[in-house]
């Protein structure tokens, strides 16, 4: 990084994604001048501990961004879209991590391995992809490189830390009550997710698929550039804490090999090839848990699609599904000299 010095805000700092990125701000040395923490108004005088620093949570509200230039929003749509505006006027670059402007035709949605362009185009707001959107594309974009990508059908195994810490804390107690011959508490899920499987991630639309996997579609062919790609998923919960799986059946427009397919994803910085069956060597969500890469491998050819390959990928969530894309897009744009103080953009 250079020497800049960002005037940085965190939007749902208390929460999963909020606080994974507080610690990738420091570990990955973001240049910042300052570091502000916001959250909502329960949360409002907590004091949160990052290494040797302490920062004391203050109010996300309307008026609050006028010293600062960028702000992740690691919270739900609903704050965004009513704080994000208001931060925009400030002169803040807002990078959220919602799905409240993934599909705005005005606002880039951007996986800076994939579609840097994005982050050369905006008007104030970046938008991240859904998180089962960016672990699979770690896979399908060198794929698509290499053969040309028509269609992709894929299974996510979506750990629980991605509907937030509520769920985490869920998931132990039902393992704990388990343990102790107890009663399931059960709130955060329709059912038990200890030692189960839930064929549900968000709400079911009337063609009988969930927003995620709607999400799944939408954002692929939005980041890709493929606006005909066909695509169908299904989403499940599973008893993970961290980190998402997917597996993907993939079919190109030209031929393909397993040996081209390797070399394609072990040359893709956002990968990491782990592909040795004779081995048993293969990506699990253990561990590709806080790793900047996703993992791939099982690649096979597909045995129902023409031109085609199976592959399974892990990665993290709250890292690239997250975090880390919104902060690798922000490190980018310091890099490019596109994200200034806006000290320095005013001349001052």
């Amino acid at each position: 990084m250079n020497n800049a010095s960002i005037n940085v805000a965190i939007v749902g700092a208390t929460g999963a994604a909020g606080q994974e990125l507080l610690g990738l701000l420091h570990e990955r040395n973001f240049p910042m001048a300052s570091l502000r923490l916001f959250a909502s108004a329960r949360s409002v005088g907590k004091v949160v501990t990052c290494g040797n620093k302490k920062y004391t949570v203050e109010e996300a509200k309307v008026g609050v961004f006028g010293d600062v230039d960028v702000a992740f929003f690691a919270t739900e749509g609903a704050i965004t879209k009513a704080l994000a505006p208001d931060a925009v006027k400030a002169g803040c670059l807002v990078i959220d991590k919602s799905s409240a402007f993934r599909m705005d035709p005005e606002v880039p949605l951007v996986i800076p391995e994939i579609n840097p362009e994005g982050l050369r185009n905006h008007k104030g707001i970046i938008a991240n992809p859904n998180c089962s959107t960016a672990v699979a594309l770690m896979a399908l974009w060198p794929l698509h490189q290499a053969f040309g990508l028509k269609r992709y059908f894929a299974a996510t195994y979506q750990s629980v830390s991605g509907t937030g810490v509520d769920a985490i804390d869920e998931l132990e107690a039902q393992v704990q009550a388990h343990v102790k011959g107890g009663a399931m508490p059960r709130k955060v899920y329709p059912y038990q997710i200890a030692f189960n499987a839930i064929p549900q991630v968000d709400s079911f639309g009337s063609n009988g698929y969930t927003g995620e996997e709607t999400k799944m579609a939408q954002e692929s062919r939005r980041i890709m550039g493929l606006p005909g790609l066909k695509v169908s998923s299904t989403c499940v919960r599973v008893p993970v804490v961290r980190a998402h799986s997917v597996a993907i059946n993939a079919e190109f427009e030209r031929p393909v090999s397993v040996e081209a397919a390797r070399a394609a994803i072990a040359t893709f910085p956002g990968a990491e090839l782990v592909d040795e069956p004779a081995k048993s060597a293969y990506p699990t969500p253990l561990d590709f848990s806080r790793k900047v890469k996703c993992g791939v491998g099982r690649i096979r050819l597909d045995t129902a699609l023409d031109n085609g390959l199976a592959l399974w990928v892990s990665g993290d969530n709250l890292w690239k599904g997250a975090a880390l894309n919104a902060l690798q897009n922000a490190e980018l744009m310091v890099r490019e000299g596109r994200l200034k103080p806006k000290a320095a953009l005013a001349g001052v």
